[in-house]
C-alpha cells in the first residue's frame, strides 16, 4: 500500500523543477523594439554603441596611456636612483619604449575581399612588423639593463615583474576554468 503523504524528496524535486522553470523564463530575450526605434544602449558597456570593444570604458585613450607610461617611467627612474652617467642610456631606453604609430588595420570588409592565401600573407606581414617592433624594444631593454649596477638590475627586475599580468601576487594568469592559477600551490592536488 502506498502512503498518501509527500516525501521530502518529492518536495526537493518539485522545488528544483520550479527553479528550472523560473530560470528558463528569466533567461528569455526581451521582445524586439518596434521598427524605426533605435535600440536601447547597453547599461553595462560604456562608450558609444558603435565603438569597438577595445575603445570602450576609456581603454586605449592615447592621452591616458601616455600619462600612465610617463608616471610608471618616473616611478621606475626614482627607484633605480640613476647616476648622471646612466642618464643618456635612460633617455635612449624611454624613447625606444614609446608606442609605435598605430598600425593600419584592415576592416573586416576589406579582409573579406581578399582570398584566403592573400589574408594569410597580409596577416604574416602585420605579424612581421609587430615582431620587428618587439625586437627593437627587447634590444633597448637589454642595452639599458647592461649599464645598471647589480642592485639596480634587481630593482628593475622586480618592477618589471610587478607590471606583468598577475605579477603582483605571483600568479601568471587566471588559470583554468575553476579560477585557480596554473602551477603554484593552489593548483597542486591535495592529498
Amino acid at each position: 500500500m502506498r502512503s498518501t503523504s509527500t516525501s521530502p524528496f518529492k518536495h526537493l524535486v518539485l522545488a528544483g523543477l520550479l527553479a528550472s522553470i523560473g530560470l528558463a523564463a528569466s533567461a528569455q530575450t526581451a521582445a524586439p523594439a518596434a521598427p524605426g526605434t533605435p535600440p536601447a544602449p547597453m547599461a553595462d558597456k560604456a562608450g558609444p554603441p558603435t565603438a569597438r570593444p577595445g575603445e570602450r570604458m576609456g581603454r586605449h585613450d592615447p592621452a591616458k596611456m601616455q600619462e600612465h607610461m610617463a608616471k610608471r617611467a618616473a616611478e621606475l627612474k626614482a627607484k633605480l636612483k640613476l647616476t648622471p652617467a646612466q642618464e643618456p642610456a635612460w633617455t635612449t631606453f624611454t624613447t625606444s619604449m614609446q608606442p609605435p604609430a598605430p598600425h593600419a588595420r584592415m576592416e573586416r570588409g576589406d579582409m573579406a575581399k581578399l582570398t584566403t592565401p592573400e589574408r594569410i600573407d597580409k596577416m604574416r606581414a602585420m605579424r612581421a612588423q609587430r615582431d620587428a617592433e618587439m625586437d627593437k624594444r627587447g634590444d633597448a631593454v637589454k642595452a639599458f639593463y647592461a649599464v645598471l649596477t647589480p642592485e639596480q638590475q634587481k630593482v628593475f627586475d622586480a618592477n618589471a615583474m610587478m607590471h606583468r599580468p598577475g605579477g603582483r601576487d605571483g600568479h601568471w594568469g587566471r588559470g583554468g576554468p575553476d579560477g585557480r592559477p596554473h602551477g603554484g600551490p593552489e593548483a597542486q592536488p591535495k592529498g
